[in-house]
């Protein structure tokens, strides 16, 4: 893809956000990709895959006070309007490429 289209791993850490909610860090957005995607991920993965997406203004993160829960700060991360908007286009896109298929005749419709 582009400088500005979404690669597959970008897709599925924005979707993972979304499915964790607010206040998501990058150890249990790797357990919800690997979850999820059955693809191993790294903890140093996610966090760069995150950070080109924070460049991108797609999500948004904040220092968070661990509190009572006690080691340091953690960086935790939401998706934007901007990014919950480029989701539903590229979904709309996906869903648009799909229409029509028949995967019995080698995918022509």
């Amino acid at each position: 893809m582009g400088r500005d289209g979404l690669g597959d791993l970008e897709h599925q850490t924005m979707l993972a956000l979304l499915h964790l909610g607010d206040e998501s860090y990058t150890a249990p957005i790797v357990e919800e990709l690997e979850r999820r995607t059955g693809r191993r991920t790294t903890v140093a993965t996610a966090y760069v895959v995150l950070r080109r997406l924070e460049n991108k203004g797609l999500v948004q993160s904040h220092l968070r006070d661990p509190g009572d829960e006690g080691g340091r700060d953690r960086r935790c991360f939401i998706v934007t309007p901007a990014g919950m908007a480029r989701l539903l286009r590229e979904r709309a896109a996906y869903q648009s490429l799909w229409t029509g298929l028949d995967l019995s005749k080698g995918g022509r419709s």
